[in-house]
């Protein structure tokens, strides 16, 4: 009921805003987008790109960096105006950054990590990889570094020292072909990743195999600078997702990115995340 009234509060405000007389130009706002599946698909961050700008009624830019920490870094300068992040830096600054949308990925705003090895390999369990190479996305991804870590902390091990070598791949694509060409032996992906390379490339997903998933943890989320979550471009920002789905343009999408759509969300969804925080860094 609550998410139908506030669709029509939305929808409301914008032919009211356009009611009210000519539409001046708005400046571009910047989106920052950390490495996740899509990094690479121009089709895929093109259409999101498309479906936003006309949601919001003005120009968006995409900013794309190789690694979490640079986006992040963006967004706490201020030289982005939101950013697509990941549980983890967003609970690591949370006394700056706030909640613009949560995704909802197969009816719910909660994923998990996968533990893969190669298809063939005949481990059943993290315990069963010491002494073997191992592959993360990025040291500021939960579910490409930290569950990994932490799951390992709690048996009373360290990444350095149970794993022969380690590497970063900085992308979760990067993480399943390490794994998938024999680079590597093991690897933590992000599972909402692996399904959705699962259907669109599912001769590289056939080369692996999942061996544990982690409980379901916060999906990543769009994140502001707290001081500016109110702010106008912000908001638009936030409705344009909420109301993706009510559009062509914006279910289009919703479908390549393999989600249902967006939704609100609270901190207390990232407890589980700043759970596994305070098990690394006691």
């Amino acid at each position: 009921m609550n998410l139908c009234i506030n669709r029509r509060v939305l929808i409301s405000a914008g032919i009211a805003a356009i009611m009210a007389g000519p539409v001046r130009a708005q400046p571009i706002f910047r989106l920052g987008l950390t490495p996740v599946f899509l990094d690479n698909d121009a089709a895929v961050i093109d259409g999101l790109r498309r479906a936003l700008s006309r949601g919001m009624g003005r120009e968006i830019e995409l900013v794309q960096r190789r690694t979490y920490q640079e986006i992040t870094g963006l967004l706490l300068q201020r030289s982005v105006d939101a950013a697509w992040l990941c549980g983890y830096p967003y609970l690591q600054h949370a006394d700056l950054l706030d909640l613009v949308a949560v995704p909802v990925w197969r009816g719910g705003p909660r994923y998990q990590s996968y533990l893969i090895v190669g298809a063939e390999d005949g481990a059943e369990a993290l315990s069963d990889l010491r002494g073997g190479t191992h592959a993360f996305s990025d040291p500021d991804s939960n579910s490409g570094y930290l569950v990994t870590a932490t799951d390992l902390r709690r048996m009373g091990e360290e990444v350095e020292g149970f794993f022969s070598r380690s590497i970063f791949t900085f992308g979760h694509r990067n993480v399943v072909r390490a794994v998938a060409d024999g680079l590597v032996r093991s690897g933590s992906v992000d599972g909402y990743v692996w399904e959705a390379l699962a259907v669109i490339e599912p001769d590289l997903t056939a080369r692996t195999r999942v061996i544990a998933r982690s409980e379901w943890l916060g999906f990543p989320p769009i994140c502001a600078r707290r001081d500016s979550l109110a702010s106008e471009p912000v908001r638009a920002l936030q409705g344009a997702l909420m109301l993706l789905d009510e559009t062509a343009e914006g279910r289009q999408a919703l479908a390549s990115l393999q989600l249902d759509g967006f939704q609100a969300a609270t901190a207390g969804l990232f407890d589980g995340i700043a759970a596994r925080m305070a098990d690394l860094d006691p």
